[in-house]
């Protein structure tokens, strides 16, 4: 009962189940880390052998990671995971485990007792206007690579679109005409997407003058790679982040994650109701959109302290005269 031996099932078991590729892929990704720390530490692999013990040295040792010690792309960082990073690693291993207990693989499961780190919340960071202008001046969009980058990130800023959702479209999915984009989210639910004018037009542009021939006869998906192949996360996250580094952002993680927190609190500001946010989202409750309310609201507090209406009124104090 060797872990990857017994991942490759739960892989295939996810899979019938529906489960989205992004999904299974975080979860055997976090299963690998576990059993790379196991052989580290000269500890046992095999899943019935694992208990608390196991679990809560696993935890701890997330906790003292520095950031991307494992990324291909990018150099190790002084800053240690964060605690969303190690929270989400845990949970990770501990679906795989569950699943070990439903398949009555193993008996015990070792998370019966291990309390999971919790996140702390924090307000989610979101792009100003001038930033967003600063990536958008860093795509050199002479260029169908550079059109290609201005509009993907116009595309998830005014849809707010989880990455996975889309590098997942295709040609298929754009209804240009009437503005809307079928989407396939979480749990493999559709849904439609409404897109404005300019999005509409440059999608159009794209795809008319840009995009180039697929590298597969089938190879159907709107956002391709210059050489044709389809387009992956880590490109995608890694275009942001070196336009980012171009312009010197700073203060913020320039991500396509932070576009679509963007987009969230945009939609609010700018009139949109919280029931609309979380169907255009793809939450499957309000408790998430509620989250970009109370960020919205926050924006609100700290616009006000430059543009109070009455602070910039040139007020002059006006003392009683004697008598009056």
């Amino acid at each position: 009962m060797e872990i990857a031996a017994l991942l490759q099932g739960y892989q295939l078991c996810a899979a019938t189940e529906g489960k989205s590729l992004r999904s299974i892929e975080i979860v055997t990704q976090s299963v690998r880390y576990f059993r790379e720390f196991l052989l580290a530490h000269g500890a046992s692999t095999d899943a019935a052998a694992i208990g608390p013990q196991e679990i809560r040295a696993f935890i701890f040792y997330l906790q003292q990671k520095p950031r991307y010690s494992n990324h291909p792309l990018t150099p190790v960082q002084d800053q240690l995971l964060s605690e969303h990073s190690v929270n989400c690693y845990v949970r990770s291993v501990r679906v795989f485990f569950s699943w070990l207990v439903s398949e009555e693989i193993i008996a015990a499961h070792p998370f019966e007792r291990v309390k999971i780190p919790k996140v702390p919340k924090k307000i989610m960071p979101t792009f100003s206007a001038t930033q967003i202008q600063q990536l958008l001046d860093a795509m050199d969009t002479a260029t169908a690579l550079g059109q290609r980058n201005y509009t993907i990130i116009l595309t998830l800023l005014d849809t707010g679109l989880r990455v996975s959702e889309l590098l997942g479209l295709r040609l298929s999915d754009l209804q240009l005409n009437e503005g809307v984009l079928k989407v396939l989210g979480k749990g493999n639910k559709e849904r439609l997407v409404p897109i404005g004018r300019q999005v509409q037009r440059l999608l159009w542009h794209y795809i008319s003058h840009c995009r180039p021939v697929p590298a597969m006869p089938k190879g159907d998906f709107l956002f391709l790679t210059d050489d044709g192949r389809p387009f992956r996360r880590r490109r995608l996250e890694a275009i942001m982040r070196i336009g980012g580094l171009k312009v010197g952002l700073s203060g913020i993680r320039c991500s396509p994650h932070t576009l679509r927190h963007t987009a969230a609190v945009s939609f609010l500001r700018n009139g949109g109701d919280v029931f609309a946010l979380q169907r255009l989202l793809g939450h499957s409750n309000l408790e998430m959109t509620r989250r970009y309310c109370q960020l919205a609201d926050t924006d609100v507090k700290k616009a006000h302290l430059t543009a109070s209406p009455v602070d910039n009124l040139d007020l002059r104090a006006k003392r009683k005269q004697p008598g009056k």
